[in-house]
């Protein structure tokens, strides 16, 4: 693994540099892994979503592409960024979700009932996200470490790599996050949607 982790950073390093070939070399080294943090992220929604493991690996990859402004640095960046336009991509759908419940000016397409959120997943996905918004205003670190560890599925070494602190740090933060988002995901400190 660590060769493959070598040539994944030195592609990205290339490709950050304006080396559109290695964009074409990195996306069949990436695209399991993908595809596994894809997984990952519906593993708690019903089977089946208005986007499949697939489509969101594209979508997640196609977003990457359009950063014109990222210095990329290595392999858990990339998967860490990815991580986070994966879950972007799930919140857009239950916010979209959530205003066709409430009869937003949206045009009405037949489509199967099996690759829908349930209102329930959906409800949970965004409080979630509003969660993971006020733990980013308190602390931006123990953000950072819960969209590493949690959504990119970076284990501790790795994201202490990405983040640039100890190991330590990050075990402390990540207990803390987890313990912060039970409690705000349990209790009333998040606002009620709208009925």
């Amino acid at each position: 693994m660590p060769e493959k982790s070598n040539d994944v950073t030195q592609l990205l390093l290339k490709w950050g540099d304006g080396d559109s070939d290695a964009m074409e070399l990195l996306i069949p080294i990436v695209y399991d892994e993908l595809h596994r943090l894809a997984h990952r992220h519906r593993r708690g929604e019903r089977i089946g979503h208005t986007l499949n493991t697939t489509d969101i690996v594209h979508e997640a990859f196609m977003r990457l592409v359009r950063l014109d402004r990222i210095e990329w640095k290595n392999r858990n960046q990339f998967f860490a960024l990815a991580a986070q336009a994966m879950r972007r991509l799930l919140i857009n759908s239950a916010e979209k979700r959530r205003a066709q419940k409430r009869g937003g000016n949206v045009r009405h397409v037949p489509i199967d009932e099996e690759y829908m959120l349930t209102d329930s997943q959906s409800e949970e996905l965004l409080a979630l996200d509003e969660a993971l918004a006020i733990l980013r205003q308190q602390n931006e670190r123990q953000h950072a470490v819960v969209e590493c560890r949690f959504f990119g599925g970076l284990s501790v070494e790795e994201t202490a790599a990405t983040l640039g602190i100890s190991p330590a740090t990050v075990k402390r933060d990540w207990a803390f996050a987890r313990a912060w988002l039970n409690d705000a995901l349990a209790s009333d400190y998040l606002a009620e949607p709208d009925k």
